[in-house]
């Protein structure tokens, strides 16, 4: 699996319209072949850090969705909102997807 994480600090007047800026590419990239998550969080520190986690269940799936038109498109969109250049972590794992973390679970009510 290729995993990715990337950290995109706002520009103060685009913090709270962040998500709505990249929803088409959020839900163009969900509809890849080959995508298996693709997930904005808010940093608890920074209000302006959007963190998304990514995974594609391969190099190739991978390498279409940096070729697509709509990662062109989302990446224009960015490009004016950002205040920062972005963070990444991109890595080729022996991963399917999420497992059950195995060091914690529910009690029972």
């Amino acid at each position: 699996m290729i995993f990715i994480v990337v950290k995109f600090t706002v520009r103060p007047e685009h913090q709270d319209s962040w998500l709505s800026l990249v929803d088409d590419f959020t839900q163009a990239t969900r509809q890849e072949p080959g995508n298996l998550f693709f997930e904005w969080s808010t940093s608890v520190d920074d209000p302006r850090q959007f963190v998304l986690v990514e995974g594609f269940a391969d190099r190739e799936a991978g390498d279409r969705h940096v070729n697509s038109e709509h990662f062109r498109k989302g990446l224009e969109a960015m490009a004016g909102a950002i205040a920062t250049t972005p963070q990444i972590i991109s890595d080729e794992i022996a991963a399917e997807g999420w497992s059950p973390m195995g060091e914690l679970s529910p009690r029972e009510a």
